[in-house]
């Protein structure tokens, strides 16, 4: 625990933490605003050009318990983001600062200072899940009530939304220091891991959809591979028409975090940290 202490230290004497705690309070506002906008869409209009899976989907989130379960996790697109960045920084931060060298030489058991990296970043993780759903648990209800849909907190399924919200981002910790051991420096890890999240998210989202327009419909399944995909898809209420299950979405996210785990403990072991 004394290393995962020391690794939280680490992150605590950088800069970024503080600037990313910042800057996620208007995104997390942003968030809620947005699912609340997307909560008074009511009907499907005849107009809208979209296919009768596309048009069955959007009926689908509309259900009540659809609705809640995304408001009640509300803040989690930016929120991984952060915790992606700084799961990364936990890494990149001993070459920014030199003080690789001096980390491996204190505890020469690499995989022990590796797990602990892993450790912080699970709890860094869960702290701004934590953050997001206690702001979530206050605010919703009277989103919901707004929308005369009550509280929904008896069901089973906004519990279980919220459970999986925790594992995506400590998933998305454990990534973040995967990605980290392969971008070594903190500058280069921090505008490479931002802009392939926010663009390279938005860029696949519109292949998958021409492919699926133009080429065969079942190709827009196949996008349950793009991490962020998956998870938007393990925290739904209900199982979407025309969408994978749930759990293929925790499948998929514990898969890349599982390989990059492990690939990133292999290669800090083997490789030259001075």
């Amino acid at each position: 625990m004394s290393l995962v202490n020391a690794e939280l230290f680490k992150v605590r004497t950088t800069s970024l933490w503080w600037i990313m705690a910042i800057i996620l309070v208007p995104l997390y506002a942003a968030s809620v605003l947005v699912n609340w906008a997307n909560a008074n869409i009511t009907t499907v209009p005849d107009d809208a050009g979209v296919t009768d899976t596309q048009s069955a989907q959007i009926e689908a989130s509309l259900q009540p318990i659809n609705i809640a379960t995304n408001l009640y996790t509300s803040g989690q697109y930016f929120g991984v983001l952060v915790v992606l960045l700084l799961a990364a920084i936990i890494v990149t931060s001993e070459f920014f600062h030199l003080t690789a060298t001096t980390t491996f030489l204190t505890t020469p058991r690499r995989e022990a200072v590796i797990l602990a990296k892993f450790g912080a970043a699970i709890i860094i993780g869960l702290a701004v899940w934590l953050f997001t759903t206690v702001l979530n648990l206050i605010v919703v209800p009277l989103i919901l009530s707004n929308l005369d849909l009550g509280a929904q907190l008896g069901e089973p399924a906004v519990w279980r939304a919220i459970g999986l919200n925790a594992l995506a981002f400590v998933l998305w910790g454990v990534l973040g220091v995967g990605a980290g051991v392969l971008i070594r420096s903190q500058i280069a890890a921090t505008l490479i891991l931002g802009i392939t999240y926010v663009v390279g998210t938005s860029a696949i989202g519109l292949i998958f959809f021409l492919l699926s327009e133009y080429v065969a419909e079942w190709i827009n399944n196949l996008q349950v591979i793009v991490p962020t995909t998956a998870s938007q898809l393990m925290i739904s209420g209900t199982d979407l028409p025309g969408s994978p299950p749930q759990w293929v979405g925790a499948v998929v996210l514990i898969g890349y975090a599982a390989v990059l785990g492990f690939f990133g403990t292999w290669l800090t072991k083997r490789r030259d940290i001075s």
